[in-house]
Protein backbone atom coordinates (compact mmCIF):
# COMPACT_ATOMS: atom_id res chain seq x y z
CA UNK A 1 0.00 0.00 0.00
CA UNK A 2 1.10 3.54 -1.00
CA UNK A 3 1.27 6.02 1.15
CA UNK A 4 -0.47 9.57 -0.74
CA UNK A 5 0.26 12.27 1.81
CA UNK A 6 2.40 15.74 2.73
CA UNK A 7 4.28 15.91 5.25
CA UNK A 8 4.23 19.82 6.50
CA UNK A 9 6.30 21.73 9.44
CA UNK A 10 3.79 24.08 11.35
CA UNK A 11 5.72 26.74 13.42
CA UNK A 12 3.92 26.81 16.56
CA UNK A 13 4.23 29.10 20.19
CA UNK A 14 5.77 26.83 22.76
CA UNK A 15 6.55 27.05 26.04
CA UNK A 16 8.95 25.48 28.21
CA UNK A 17 10.06 24.83 31.62
CA UNK A 18 12.55 26.50 33.25
CA UNK A 19 14.03 26.75 36.39
CA UNK A 20 16.33 29.34 38.00
CA UNK A 21 18.19 29.36 41.42
CA UNK A 22 19.61 32.89 41.93
CA UNK A 23 23.73 33.15 43.20
CA UNK A 24 24.48 33.51 46.68
CA UNK A 25 25.75 36.98 46.11
CA UNK A 26 26.89 39.26 43.38
CA UNK A 27 26.34 36.09 40.44
CA UNK A 28 29.99 35.22 38.71
CA UNK A 29 27.65 34.46 35.14
CA UNK A 30 25.20 31.85 34.32
CA UNK A 31 25.50 28.34 34.36
CA UNK A 32 22.71 26.87 31.83
CA UNK A 33 21.95 22.85 32.48
CA UNK A 34 20.53 20.82 29.91
CA UNK A 35 19.61 17.64 30.88
CA UNK A 36 19.42 13.67 29.53
CA UNK A 37 17.11 11.91 27.60
CA UNK A 38 14.11 10.95 29.71
CA UNK A 39 15.14 13.16 32.33
CA UNK A 40 14.15 16.66 33.89
CA UNK A 41 15.18 20.14 34.82
CA UNK A 42 14.99 19.05 38.35
CA UNK A 43 17.64 16.78 37.97
CA UNK A 44 19.84 18.69 35.93
CA UNK A 45 19.08 21.45 38.57
CA UNK A 46 20.78 19.00 41.25
CA UNK A 47 23.96 18.61 39.10
CA UNK A 48 24.76 22.31 38.80
CA UNK A 49 24.21 22.33 42.68
CA UNK A 50 26.67 19.92 43.35
CA UNK A 51 29.60 21.51 41.63
CA UNK A 52 31.73 23.11 44.25
CA UNK A 53 31.24 27.05 44.27
CA UNK A 54 28.07 26.69 42.24
CA UNK A 55 26.30 28.81 44.44
CA UNK A 56 28.06 31.80 42.90
CA UNK A 57 26.49 31.68 39.66
CA UNK A 58 22.70 31.69 38.64
CA UNK A 59 21.96 28.20 37.84
CA UNK A 60 19.72 27.81 35.11
CA UNK A 61 18.14 24.11 33.71
CA UNK A 62 16.40 24.47 31.01
CA UNK A 63 13.75 21.56 30.29
CA UNK A 64 14.19 20.08 26.79
CA UNK A 65 10.37 20.70 25.21
CA UNK A 66 9.14 17.30 23.77
CA UNK A 67 7.48 15.83 27.41
CA UNK A 68 6.29 12.65 28.10
CA UNK A 69 5.80 9.72 30.98
CA UNK A 70 8.56 7.62 32.38
CA UNK A 71 7.10 4.18 31.62
CA UNK A 72 4.32 3.38 33.46
CA UNK A 73 4.78 6.26 36.08
CA UNK A 74 3.30 9.70 36.73
CA UNK A 75 7.02 10.90 36.92
CA UNK A 76 7.32 13.49 33.66
CA UNK A 77 10.22 13.66 31.91
CA UNK A 78 11.75 15.31 28.26
CA UNK A 79 13.73 14.45 25.36
CA UNK A 80 15.48 16.89 23.31
CA UNK A 81 15.08 15.83 20.00
CA UNK A 82 14.45 12.56 17.52
CA UNK A 83 15.71 11.73 14.02
CA UNK A 84 12.65 13.03 12.81
CA UNK A 85 12.60 16.73 11.30
CA UNK A 86 16.46 17.03 13.16
CA UNK A 87 17.22 20.02 11.49
CA UNK A 88 14.22 22.02 12.25
CA UNK A 89 13.98 20.51 15.78
CA UNK A 90 17.88 22.03 16.53
CA UNK A 91 16.85 25.19 15.09
CA UNK A 92 13.44 25.58 17.18
CA UNK A 93 15.67 24.42 20.19
CA UNK A 94 18.28 26.76 20.10
CA UNK A 95 15.36 29.62 19.44
CA UNK A 96 13.82 28.38 23.00
CA UNK A 97 17.58 28.33 24.46
CA UNK A 98 17.81 31.99 23.43
CA UNK A 99 13.81 32.98 24.93
CA UNK A 100 14.89 31.53 28.43
CA UNK A 101 18.16 33.08 28.85
CA UNK A 102 16.72 36.46 27.70
CA UNK A 103 13.84 36.04 30.45
CA UNK A 104 16.09 35.16 33.01
CA UNK A 105 18.88 37.66 32.30
CA UNK A 106 19.38 41.04 30.55
CA UNK A 107 22.60 41.17 30.84
CA UNK A 108 24.41 40.65 28.04
CA UNK A 109 27.53 40.42 29.34
CA UNK A 110 27.58 37.92 31.81
CA UNK A 111 29.76 35.36 31.66
CA UNK A 112 27.45 32.34 30.05
CA UNK A 113 28.40 28.58 30.70
CA UNK A 114 26.57 25.89 29.09
CA UNK A 115 26.42 22.31 30.97
CA UNK A 116 25.28 19.29 29.53
CA UNK A 117 24.49 15.78 30.13
CA UNK A 118 24.31 13.02 27.55
CA UNK A 119 21.77 13.58 25.17
CA UNK A 120 21.87 17.23 26.55
CA UNK A 121 25.45 17.73 25.85
CA UNK A 122 24.60 18.29 22.12
CA UNK A 123 22.46 21.11 23.35
CA UNK A 124 24.77 22.49 25.29
CA UNK A 125 27.49 22.70 22.52
CA UNK A 126 25.02 24.11 19.80
CA UNK A 127 23.61 26.92 22.20
CA UNK A 128 27.12 28.15 22.81
CA UNK A 129 28.20 28.19 19.17
CA UNK A 130 24.96 28.97 17.48
CA UNK A 131 22.99 31.17 20.54
CA UNK A 132 22.67 34.66 20.81
CA UNK A 133 24.06 34.23 23.80
CA UNK A 134 28.15 34.08 23.89
CA UNK A 135 29.85 30.60 25.96
CA UNK A 136 32.15 31.30 28.08
CA UNK A 137 32.59 27.79 28.10
CA UNK A 138 30.83 24.63 27.80
CA UNK A 139 30.78 21.71 30.12
CA UNK A 140 29.90 17.91 28.23
CA UNK A 141 29.62 14.96 30.47
CA UNK A 142 28.24 11.51 28.94
CA UNK A 143 27.95 13.06 24.93
CA UNK A 144 29.42 13.54 22.04
CA UNK A 145 30.54 17.11 20.34
CA UNK A 146 27.34 17.41 17.26
CA UNK A 147 29.59 16.33 13.84
CA UNK A 148 27.99 19.18 11.95
CA UNK A 149 29.52 22.02 14.48
CA UNK A 150 33.26 19.96 14.28
CA UNK A 151 32.88 20.06 10.13
CA UNK A 152 32.17 23.96 10.33
CA UNK A 153 35.25 25.80 9.36
CA UNK A 154 33.34 29.12 10.50
CA UNK A 155 32.31 27.59 14.35
CA UNK A 156 35.19 28.93 17.21
CA UNK A 157 34.70 27.18 20.07
CA UNK A 158 34.63 28.53 23.91
CA UNK A 159 37.01 26.52 26.55
CA UNK A 160 35.36 23.06 26.76
CA UNK A 161 35.47 20.48 29.79
CA UNK A 162 34.61 17.22 28.47
CA UNK A 163 34.07 14.05 30.93
CA UNK A 164 33.60 10.18 30.15
CA UNK A 165 32.72 7.46 32.80
CA UNK A 166 35.57 4.94 31.80
CA UNK A 167 32.99 2.20 31.83
CA UNK A 168 29.89 4.49 29.92
CA UNK A 169 28.81 2.52 26.88
CA UNK A 170 26.66 4.84 25.75
CA UNK A 171 30.19 7.11 24.71
CA UNK A 172 32.77 4.80 23.42
CA UNK A 173 36.36 6.13 24.34
CA UNK A 174 37.07 5.92 20.95
CA UNK A 175 34.55 8.78 20.10
CA UNK A 176 35.19 10.64 23.23
CA UNK A 177 39.32 11.06 22.65
CA UNK A 178 37.95 11.69 18.80
CA UNK A 179 36.10 14.66 20.36
CA UNK A 180 38.71 15.95 22.66
CA UNK A 181 41.59 15.44 19.68
CA UNK A 182 39.42 17.49 17.31
CA UNK A 183 38.56 20.37 20.13
CA UNK A 184 42.05 20.56 20.78
CA UNK A 185 43.20 21.21 17.50
CA UNK A 186 40.70 23.38 16.64
CA UNK A 187 41.14 26.10 19.61
CA UNK A 188 43.71 23.87 22.43
CA UNK A 189 41.07 24.86 25.24
CA UNK A 190 39.53 21.47 26.02
CA UNK A 191 40.00 19.39 28.92
CA UNK A 192 39.21 15.98 29.55
CA UNK A 193 38.47 14.20 32.66
CA UNK A 194 37.89 10.17 32.70
CA UNK A 195 36.65 8.78 35.78
CA UNK A 196 35.50 5.75 37.91
CA UNK A 197 32.21 5.04 36.82
CA UNK A 198 29.83 4.54 34.33
CA UNK A 199 27.31 6.91 31.88
CA UNK A 200 26.53 9.22 34.87
CA UNK A 201 27.54 13.12 36.86
CA UNK A 202 29.21 11.55 39.72
CA UNK A 203 30.83 13.77 42.49
CA UNK A 204 34.29 13.66 40.29
CA UNK A 205 33.00 15.30 37.99
CA UNK A 206 31.31 17.71 40.07
CA UNK A 207 34.60 18.51 41.63
CA UNK A 208 36.76 18.68 38.11
CA UNK A 209 33.96 21.04 36.49
CA UNK A 210 34.33 23.60 39.85
CA UNK A 211 37.68 23.90 38.83
CA UNK A 212 37.25 24.26 34.89
CA UNK A 213 34.73 27.41 36.12
CA UNK A 214 37.36 28.80 38.19
CA UNK A 215 39.26 29.07 34.71
CA UNK A 216 36.78 30.65 32.72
Amino acid sequence: MTSDYQIRLVPTLTHGRVLVRKARGVPLGLLVGFHGYMENAEMQMQRLEAIPGGSDWMLVSIQALHRFYRGRTNDVVASWMTRQDREVAIGDNIDYVNAALESVSDDARARVVYAGFSQGVAMAFRSAVRGRRAAAGIIGVGGDVPPELLLDPHVTFPAVFLARGVADEWLPAERFRADVNALAARSGRVRAHEFDGGHEWNESVAVAAADFLHSV
